[in-house]
């Protein structure tokens, strides 16, 4: 058992002739945080921490990261230990409701899943609504903000919160298979009660009444890891946007919403489609990937490789070299090891692992590097990367948002600010301004 944080410790902060005392609380992981829960009223002062860097907006028992250490944890169980003994679904149900399931507690989630992977056949006219050319991640978060309209029993969550994240990580599989096939013009493929979670949505993505989709099984693993690998992340923008806007008492629907729409920022959730991207760009210039290392080196020169290096993880992401095996499986399988665009990557790769400048900054292949390379290799198209992201990321957001609902800390997030504008003006009349 995880102990809580502890406040034995002090510290000290000096105002001018004033000393105020602050507690010093203590994680179950030895991470450390001055309180300052008490400073304003005390002391009249606030902080200011622009991107909140160096703040703490909660206490949680989910994830546990250390960047230096590269370790990442779920509910005190290792990534290694996760990505390579469970499926995605044994993560999701640790995720929210924090232990592993039982053999009967995992077949039980799993019909869940089953019973509510369909969408509503109102909902299904909703698509017909989008332009040919709209985001998925548009369509996505418009339409799980609409799921609250056809379940809104949410609205008591001691009750029902079991149903709904089942019912979430269900349809909202449903719905991204559904956004692809109907922006390329196809018919759409329902849910097999059949096939695992992952072998589900790869068959409503490909499956045709002309070709049939084959399930490749080292497809399916490498998604199941990929899934895994982006279920929770600490407190990163989307999650904290999910936190932000339920601190409102707002549905768990709207929440997620939320949520996807943050996740959709290129700065977040878009990394992995930045590399394709780049990779594209190398590949339109002739293929010459030395040119663009030499660029990136270059402290003149704005180009950047992107995929290299993490904000958090100071030595190697623990998820690129679970996901690196993966992607080699993956490239093997499905004989593309020789196509153009992954080519020009597992070249970058090789030389990002050896070339000194990338070894001395410690600007290693990250997680969004692998992950982008597989879903081009599986066939899921560039817009669609960060609806995979999000399918991963969503346990992890159900699960933020149930323990802000439950703790006995939470208050609606209300960040303040340093004015920095002119002082107050005298109003001018009309009549009388030049």
């Amino acid at each position: 058992m995880a102990k809580k944080y502890v406040t034995d410790k002090i510290a000290e902060v000096r105002i001018g002739d004033q000393v105020f005392t602050l507690p010093v609380i203590e994680g179950s992981e030895g991470e450390r945080a001055i309180d300052i829960r008490q400073l304003r009223s005390e002391t009249g002062l606030i902080t200011l921490d622009s991107g909140y860097m160096n703040t703490g907006s909660c206490t949680s028992e989910i994830t546990f990261l250390d960047g230096e250490k590269s370790l990442l944890n779920y509910r005190g169980y290792a990534i290694e230990d996760l990505a390579e003994k469970c499926s995605f679904v044994e993560v999701a149900f640790l995720l929210i409701n924090g232990k592993l399931p039982t053999n009967k507690e995992l077949d039980g989630f799993k019909m869940l899943l089953n019973d509510h992977s369909i969408i509503h056949e109102d909902m299904v006219h909703f698509f017909d609504g989008f332009p040919s050319l709209a985001s998925p991640m548009s369509i996505l978060s418009s339409m799980v903000n609409g799921l609250h309209n056809f379940y809104p029993e949410m609205d008591d969550p001691k009750e029902t919160l079991g149903l709904t994240a089942a019912r979430l990580l269900s349809k909202v599989r449903t719905i991204a298979a559904f956004s692809y096939k109907k922006s390329k013009g196809y018919p759409l493929v329902y849910p097999r009660f059949n096939l695992s979670y992952c072998a589900n949505f790869l068959n409503m993505m490909f499956d045709s009444p002309v070709q049939p989709y084959l399930i490749n099984d080292v497809v399916v693993d490498a998604l199941n890891k990929l899934l895994i690998l982006h279920g929770d992340h600490e407190q990163n923008c989307s999650t904290a946007t999910v936190r932000m806007v339920g601190s409102a008492r707002v549905n768990l629907y709207s929440s997620i919403s939320a949520g996807i729409n943050a996740l959709w920022g290129p700065l977040h959730g878009g990394a992995n489609q930045s590399v394709m991207e780049m990779l594209e760009q190398i590949l339109a210039d002739g293929g010459n990937y030395r040119k663009f290392i030499d660029k990136a080196k270059d402290p003149n020169d704005p180009f950047r490789l992107v995929g290299f290096g993490h904000r958090v993880y100071k030595n190697h992401d623990p998820r690129s070299r679970i996901i690196k095996k993966a992607c080699d499986d993956v490239l093997k399988s499905l004989h593309v090891e020789d196509e153009p665009l992954l080519a020009i990557a597992k070249e970058l790769e090789e030389v990002a692992l050896n070339d000194e400048y990338f070894v001395e900054r410690r600007l290693y292949p990250n997680v969004d590097f692998y992950s982008g390379i597989i879903y081009r290799a599986i066939g899921i198209p560039t817009n669609m990367f960060t609806v995979m992201f999000a399918l991963g990321r969503l346990p992890g957001w159900i699960a933020h948002w149930e323990e802000m609902w439950k703790s006995p800390d939470a208050k609606i997030s209300r960040p303040r600010q340093i004015y920095t504008g002119p002082l107050q003006r005298k109003f001018v009349p009309m009549e009388e301004r030049e």
